[in-house]
C-alpha cells in the first residue's frame, strides 16, 4: 500500500466500538473464522493474525469489517485487528533491528578491510597522489559543466576512428526483446531497460569504427508469446547500399537470440539463474562462429574478436562475466537495478524477511551475479552519480575511497598488490530523437489542441487514434494535462500521485490527469503487485469522483508514445514521474523532447536530469501535498511554463544517442584491452585450417545459419549453386575429408609410440569431436583419491570404446584439484597411463595439460602457457597470499594474544604452482566459508576463485577467470572442441566448485553412491544464494547412473544423451 493513514481509522472504529480487552488466557485453537455459533476473537487472531500480517490483506479485512452488520462480530473484528497491526509493527521493528545489526557488521568489516589495505600498502601516497585523487572530487558548479564529459587525458572518439571495423557484444537476457513493436510494459521484465538495449545497439551500430553490434538475449518459443521471440536473429540496423561494397554483408546491428533453458516456456528474470551457463556457451558458439566470418570478411583471416562485451543487468553481467573470461576480452556492466538497493527498501517496509525476500527474488543469487560482475568489469556504467554513491556503494566488490587510492597509485606506477576496482562512468542514457517533432513555441492563448481537433473536413487521419482513445475518458479534452507513463508498479507511486490529484480542487479544475499503465487485457490475468495498483488506482477514482478528470486507456502501442507526448504539449501539460525513486528516468528525457515541463521524484536520476535541463520542479515522493503544489505551479503559471519548456528543448541534445555513444565509446577505449594471444594458423595442421567448430554435415547447416545471421536471405541450395557445387558434391566433399582423417583421428597419444606422441607440436584434442572429462572428487579422510575413482576411470575408458563410431572421433580429459605431479602418480598406482588422456585440467583449473604436445626435454609435461596467460587477469598473488594467511588464521575481532589461536590452514608449497595458492586444512572448525571469505576479499580489493577441495583437506586459491568450468570453455576457444560436445562425468557431491561443472551445454552424467563426502558444506553461508539458483532442477543434459555402473550402462546414458542435443 502507498500510505499507512488508513491504520489510524482502524484505531478510531476500535475505539468507537467500544469492545474490550482480548482474555490472553483462553485456549487459542485454530478454527475456521465463520464456524458456526459464537465469534471467538483468540481464534480469529490465531488463524488470521499470525498466518497474515501483509498491509494489503489487511486492507481487505478491514473492507469486510466496514461491510459487516452483525454488531457482536464487527465489535470483535475490529478488536483483533488492533492486535494485527500490533503484530505487524512489532515484526517491522524486529526487521528493522536485525537491518541495523546487520549494517552494523557490514561497516565494521569495510573499515576493517581499509586498514588491512593501508597496512599492506606500506608506500605511502606523495602528495601529488593525493592531489590526484581531490582533484576527483570537485564537484562542478553549472548545469552545463556537469554534463560536458570532462575526459582528462582521454582521446574523445571521433570520425578518425573510422578503420578500426570493431565487434561489439551486448547481453540482455530477461523480458522480450524485439526491434518493432516493443510490448513495453507487458511484464515487469519487458521494460524501460529493453526500449534502451535496443536503440543502444542501433545507436553504436552507426559510429564511426563500429562494424557489427550483436545483441544476445533469450530465445522464447512458447505459444505465450509472439513467434517473433523464437526467431533466432533478426535485424535490427543494415548497412545502406552505397556502403555495403565497403563494410560488408555482415556489418550493422542484430538480435541473436540464444535457446537456454526450457525453449517453450517464457520465464520471469528469477528463474533464469540455473540455467546462465548454458546461455554463456550457447553465445561463445555464436561469437567464435562470427568472429572466424568478419575474420575472413575484414580481419586478413584473422578472428576478430569483440571489442566489448557489455552486461545489462544481473543476470547479463554474471553472463558477460563468463564470456569474457572464456574469450579474455574487457567486459563493461550497466546494472540498471541493483539487488542490494531493492533488498534494502524491502526490509525498510518490514512486510517480509529476508528469507521471505529471497524466495521471492531471488535476491541472493542476484546479488551474488553483481558482485562477480564487478570482479571481472572493466567498466561500470551508470546513469547518475547517485548510483554510483548509494547503490554500487553498497557492495563488497565497489569502495569509492579505495578505489580512488588504486586509481591515484596506478597513475603513479606504485604496486597496488594485486587489488583492483573498477572503474565507474555516469554516462546518461540516450535517445533517438529522429522520430520527434517539436512544435513551434506555442501561444499564449488556449485553444491549440481545439484548433487540431476540430477543424472542419479534416481528416480522420489528422489526429492520431491514441488521442481518441485519450480523450474518450475526458469531460473536457482541451485542459492542460498531467501525464504520467509507468507500469502500475508499487515503486512508481501512481497511487501518491492521484491522491494528491483528487485531493487538490484547484488542480481537479484547472487539468486533467492521463494514466498510461502499459498494456493490460484482463487485471486478474496480472502479476499480483501490478494488479494490486491497478485496482487501488481505480478505487481512488471512484472514492474521488474522478470520472471525466482522469484518463486510463487499457492498450498503446509504443509507436503511440510520441503521439501521447505531443498531446500533453498540444494542451500545456505536464509529465510527472513521482516514483519512489528512480534509477534514471527515461520518460523524463523524452517528455523534455517534446517540449513538456517535469514534475519528478528528488530521489535518484531526476535530479541529475533536473541539474542538466532545468526545467521544471522536484518532490518528495511520500509529500502528497508538495506534488499537488509543484503540478498547480506549473499549470497555473503560463511564463514558468514557457521557461521550463524551452530550457528542456535547449538542453536536450546533451542526452542524444550519438553523444552517448561517442562517451561510451572513449571510455571504453580507455579500458585495458586485451583478447587471445595465441596464433590461430597452425602449419602442420592443414586439416585443423579447414575446420570449422564442429566438422561434420551439422556444420553446412550452420553456414546456411551464418548467413542468415548476416541479413543473407540466400538459401542454402543457392548458396551452393553459387559456388558452382550440386548437393551431391558437397557431401562426397564433406565425406572425403571425413574419410580422408578417420585413421588420423582415431589415432592419439595412446597409440602412437612415446618418442613420436612426444614430439607433437599440437595436441590431438585439437583432432577430436567428442571430448568426456572425468571430474570425480573421490577423496578419503586424508584427501588422497580412493581406489574407487581408479576403477570407474577405466569402466568410463572401456564403455566409450564399446561403440566405435563415438570411439573414433572422442579424446578424454581428467579435471581434478590435484597438482600435476600428485595425478601422475595416482595414474601410475591404476595402471593407467597419461597419454589415455588428451588433456588434463589440474589444480582446480589453474593448469592444463597436453599429454603428446608441450612437453621438456626428458619427457617432462608443461603446462599450456596460453593458457597461463590467458588466467593471469587480475591475479595478484602476492597480496593473496598475505591476506589469506591473515584472515584465516587470526580470530575474528583479532582479540587471541599470539600463540593462543591456532592456525587453520597451512601453507603447501609443492602443491601451488605461479596461479593457484594451497592449502592444508589443519583445523576444519575454524575454516571460513567460500561466501565469507570472497566478501572479506573482495572488500580489500582482490579478486579471485577460492575453493575448497578433497574432501574438505585443502583449499585452493586460482586466479578469477581460472576454473575447471571455465577451462572446459578455454579447450573450446583455443581448440574448436565444441562444450555442447562434451560430456562431463562427477559424483553426486564434490568439491565447492562442483556446482558449476553441472549446468552448461555440455551433458552431464552424475553417477550416484561414488562420492561419499565433498566439501560443499564449506560453500554457502546462512541467508546466503540455493543449490537451486545454480543448478537446473529438470534437464534433458544431465543423467544419473547408479553407483558402481559397468561400462554398458554408462554407453547406454552417453547414447541416450547424444540424442538430447
Amino acid at each position: 500500500m502507498a500510505g499507512n493513514e488508513w491504520i489510524n481509522g482502524y484505531l478510531e472504529a476500535i475505539l468507537d466500538s467500544g469492545a474490550s480487552a482480548i482474555d490472553e488466557n483462553k485456549a487459542a485453537v485454530a478454527v475456521r473464522v465463520k464456524d458456526r455459533g459464537h465469534f471467538n476473537p483468540t481464534k480469529y487472531f490465531v488463524e488470521e493474525v499470525v498466518t497474515g500480517v501483509d498491509e494489503s490483506d489487511l486492507h481487505r479485512t478491514w473492507i469486510k469489517v466496514v461491510a459487516t452488520r452483525n454488531t457482536r462480530e464487527r465489535s470483535s473484528r475490529l478488536e483483533n485487528m488492533c492486535w494485527r497491526i500490533w503484530h505487524l509493527a512489532r515484526k517491522k521493528k524486529q526487521l528493522e533491528w536485525e537491518d541495523l545489526q546487520r549494517l552494523t557488521d557490514r561497516r565494521w568489516e569495510r573499515e576493517q578491510g581499509r586498514k588491512d589495505v593501508t597496512e599492506d600498502m606500506s608506500e605511502d601516497l606523495s602528495e601529488g597522489e593525493k592531489g590526484d585523487v581531490l582533484g576527483e572530487a570537485v564537484t562542478l558548479d553549472s548545469p552545463r559543466k556537469k554534463f560536458q564529459r570532462n575526459f582528462s587525458n582521454l582521446e574523445v572518439w571521433s570520425d578518425s576512428n573510422v578503420e578500426k571495423k570493431l565487434y561489439i557484444v551486448l547481453i540482455s537476457l530477461h523480458g522480450l526483446v524485439r526491434g518493432e513493436n516493443m510490448e513495453l510494459g507487458r511484464d515487469s521484465d519487458t521494460g524501460g531497460q529493453i526500449k534502451y538495449i535496443v536503440e543502444l545497439a542501433r545507436a553504436l551500430a552507426k559510429m564511426p569504427g563500429v562494424y557489427r553490434v550483436d545483441l544476445f538475449t533469450r530465445q522464447v518459443s512458447s505459444p505465450e508469446v509472439d513467434w517473433s521471440y523464437g526467431e533466432p536473429t533478426e535485424m535490427l540496423s543494415a548497412t545502406s547500399e552505397e556502403d555495403s561494397a565497403d563494410l560488408g554483408e555482415s556489418s550493422g546491428a542484430y538480435i541473436v537470440r540464444i535457446p537456454f533453458g526450457p525453449t517453450d516456456k517464457y520465464l520471469r528474470k528469477e528463474l533464469l539463474w540455473p540455467h546462465i551457463p548454458e546461455f554463456v556457451d550457447g553465445a561463445l558458439a555464436h561469437i567464435l562462429n562470427m568472429s572466424k566470418a568478419l575474420g575472413e570478411q575484414i580481419g586478413a583471416g584473422q578472428p576478430v574478436w569483440p571489442y566489448v562485451i557489455h552486461g545489462h543487468y544481473a543476470d547479463a553481467g554474471d553472463s558477460a562475466a563468463l564470456l569474457s573470461g572464456a574469450l579474455n576480452v574487457p567486459m563493461v556492466l550497466t546494472g540498471h537495478s541493483l539487488g542490494r538497493n531493492k533488498l534494502e527498501q524491502l526490509l525498510k517496509q518490514g512486510r517480509q524477511s529476508k528469507e521471505d525476500i529471497n524466495s521471492t527474488y531471488r535476491i541472493m543469487r542476484r546479488i551474488e551475479a553483481e558482485e562477480l560482475s564487478l570482479d571481472a568489469a572493466e567498466l561500470v556504467i551508470t546513469s547518475t552519480k547517485q548510483e554510483i554513491d548509494e547503490q554500487w556503494g553498497l557492495y563488497d566488490g565497489f569502495d569509492v575511497k579505495l578505489e580512488k587510492v588504486l586509481r591515484a597509485r596506478g597513475r603513479r606506477g606504485v604496486n597496488c598488490h594485486g587489488r583492483f576496482m573498477p572503474r565507474m562512468a555516469v554516462i546518461p542514457p540516450g535517445m533517438d530523437f529522429s522520430n520527434v517533432e517539436v512544435q513551434e513555441d506555442l501561444a499564449d492563448t488556449d485553444g491549440d489542441l481545439a484548433a487540431v481537433t476540430n477543424s472542419e473536413g479534416s481528416s480522420p487521419k489528422a489526429v492520431p487514434t491514441i488521442w481518441s482513445e485519450v480523450m474518450r475518458f475526458l469531460t473536457n479534452p482541451h485542459k492542460p494535462m498531467i501525464l504520467a507513463l509507468s507500469r502500475p508498479d508499487p515503486k512508481k507511486n501512481l497511487t501518491t500521485l492521484i491522491k494528491a490529484f483528487g485531493e487538490c480542487r484547484p488542480l481537479r479544475e484547472l487539468a486533467n490527469l492521463t494514466l498510461i499503465m502499459g498494456n493490460r487485457d484482463d487485471i486478474d490475468e496480472m502479476s499480483g503487485g501490478n494488479a494490486s495498483v491497478l485496482i487501488t488506482v481505480l478505487k481512488l477514482i471512484d472514492k474521488y469522483d474522478l470520472y471525466g478528470q482522469v484518463a486510463f486507456p487499457k492498450h498503446h502501442k509504443q509507436s503511440d508514445v510520441p503521439d501521447i507526448y505531443r498531446l500533453a504539449g498540444k494542451t500545456k501539460g505536464v509529465f510527472i514521474n513521482p516514483a519512489v525513486i528512480e534509477p534514471f528516468g527515461l520518460t523524463l528525457i523524452e517528455a523534455a523532447a517534446h517540449g513538456l515541463p517535469m514534475v519528478a521524484t528528488k530521489n535518484g536520476g531526476p535530479v541529475d536530469i533536473h541539474r542538466a535541463l532545468n526545467n521544471g520542479l522536484l518532490v518528495d515522493p511520500h509529500d502528497q501535498q508538495a506534488i499537488a503544489d509543484a503540478l498547480l505551479k506549473l499549470v497555473s503559471e503560463k511564463n514558468l511554463w514557457q521557461e521550463c519548456r524551452r530550457n528542456g528543448l535547449k538542453n536536450i541534445h546533451l542526452f542524444s544517442w550519438p553523444e552517448h555513444c561517442r562517451t561510451y565509446l572513449t571510455r571504453v577505449a580507455a579500458c585495458r584491452m586485451r583478447h587471445p594471444q595465441w596464433q590461430t594458423d597452425t602449419p602442420a595442421d592443414e586439416l585443423a585450417a579447414e575446420d570449422s567448430l564442429n566438422d561434420s554435415l551439422k556444420d553446412v547447416l550452420d553456414m546456411s545459419l551464418r548467413l542468415s545471421i548476416d541479413g543473407d536471405k540466400t538459401s542454402l541450395n543457392e548458396h551452393r549453386t553459387s559456388l558452382n557445387e550440386s548437393n551431391d558434391d558437397v557431401v562426397k566433399h564433406i565425406m572425403s575429408r571425413m574419410n580422408r582423417r578417420q585413421d588420423d583421428v582415431a589415432a592419439g597419444p595412446r597409440d602412437l609410440p612415446a618418442d613420436v606422441a612426444a614430439s607433437g607440436k599440437y595436441p590431438v584434442l585439437r583432432r577430436r569431436r567428442k571430448l568426456f572429462v572425468v571430474a570425480l572428487d573421490c577423496y578419503d579422510g586424508r584427501g588422497l583419491p580412493e581406489k574407487k575413482m581408479v576403477q570407474t576411470i577405466q569402466e568410463i575408458l572401456k564403455a566409450v570404446k564399446l561403440d566405435a563410431q563415438i570411439a573414433r572421433f572422442s579424446g578424454f580429459a581428467l579435471s581434478t584439484a590435484m597438482p600435476m605431479y600428485e595425478l601422475v602418480e595416482f595414474l601410475k598406482r591404476g595402471n593407467l597411463k597419461v597419454g589415455d588422456f588428451d588433456a588434463l585440467i589440474c589444480s582446480s583449473g589453474s593448469e592444463v595439460y597436453y599429454p603428446g604436445a608441450y612437453v621438456e626435454g626428458g619427457g617432462k609435461l608443461c603446462p599450456d602457457p596460453d593458457y597461463a596467460t590467458h588466467i593471469d587477469y587480475r591475479w595478484g598473488s602476492d597480496g593473496l597470499k598475505k591476506t589469506i594467511w591473515k584472515l584465516m588464521n587470526t580470530p575474528e575481532g583479532g582479540g587471541a594474544k599470539s600463540g593462543s589461536f591456532s592456525c587453520a590452514v597451512e601453507e603447501d608449497a609443492r602443491s601451488s604452482n605461479s596461479h593457484c595458492l594451497s592449502y592444508s586444512i589443519k583445523d576444519l572448525t575454524k575454516a571460513k566459508k567460500v561466501d565469507d571469505m570472497r566478501q572479506k576479499l573482495r572488500m580489500r580489493g582482490l579478486r579471485c576463485h577460492l575453493m575448497y577441495c578433497r574432501n574438505s583437506t585443502r583449499m585452493q586459491v586460482v586466479p578469477l577467470l581460472a576454473s575447471r568450468s571455465q577451462a572446459l570453455r578455454y579447450l573450446f576457444v583455443r581448440w574448436r572442441l565444441n562444450v555442447a560436445n562434451m560430456y562431463v562425468i562427477l559424483g553426486e557431491t564434490g568439491d565447492t566448485d562442483y556446482e558449476e561443472m553441472i549446468s552448461g551445454a555440455h551433458k552431464t552424467i552424475i553417477l550416484k553412491d561414488i562420492v561419499s563426502k565433498g566439501s560443499e558444506e564449506l560453500l554457502r553461508t546462512a541467508g546466503s544464494y540455493l543449490r537451486d539458483d545454480i543448478v537446473p532442477g529438470d534437464s534433458p543434459l544431465v543423467a544419473h547412473a547408479k553407483g558402481g555402473a559397468k561400462a554398458e550402462e554408462i554407453i547406454n546414458i552417453i547414447r541416450q544423451l547424444s540424442k538430447a542435443g
